[in-house]
């Protein structure tokens, strides 16, 4: 019998040193949870902050490129002003040298029609007696030599 009660003494040893293993086991596995949940916590909370950060980045950025679209605009418009500006003031240019074009055209035409005529008038010049010296031609209103002189145009007689 006293192998049956050392055996169960020892049996009894045994499943109390399991049972303390097994709370010991327990223990730490409890204890390994709860470090993990508070690594996952504080791993949420640098994952909630890395994504606010961004986000906050993105809104900057948002700001600043809308920032940036307004003067973008702003300039195209004042360009685009100025650009009409000029095109009106090219189309009055052109409508003025197209004119002035026109009248040194009709200038050259009665320029070269006078001097066509030229010498039938001045021989009739000649024999009129009511007109100044023939030698004074300048004076001489049928004498238009002078007239034969092209008309040209420059750009500073606009200004």
């Amino acid at each position: 019998m006293a192998s049956s009660s050392g055996t169960s003494s020892g049996s009894s040893s045994m499943i109390h040193q399991n049972s303390c293993s097994e709370e010991d086991l327990t223990a730490l596995m409890d204890q390994r949870k709860r470090k993990r949940m508070i690594s996952n916590r504080e791993s949420a909370r640098r994952s909630r902050m890395r994504k606010q950060k961004h986000l906050d980045d993105l809104t900057g950025q948002i700001s600043q490129l809308q920032k940036d679209n307004e003067q973008i605009i702003s300039s195209l418009n004042i360009t685009s002003q100025h650009y009409m500006n000029v095109e009106a003031e090219n189309s009055v240019l052109r409508a003025q040298a197209d004119e002035l074009s026109n009248r040194l055209q009709s200038l050259n035409e009665i320029a070269s029609f006078l001097n066509a005529n030229n010498g039938g008038l001045h021989a009739a010049a000649a024999d009129s007696s009511c007109f100044a010296e023939p030698h004074d031609s300048f004076f001489n209103p049928l004498n238009l030599s002078y007239l034969n002189q092209p008309i040209m145009a420059s750009a500073e007689m606009f200004y």
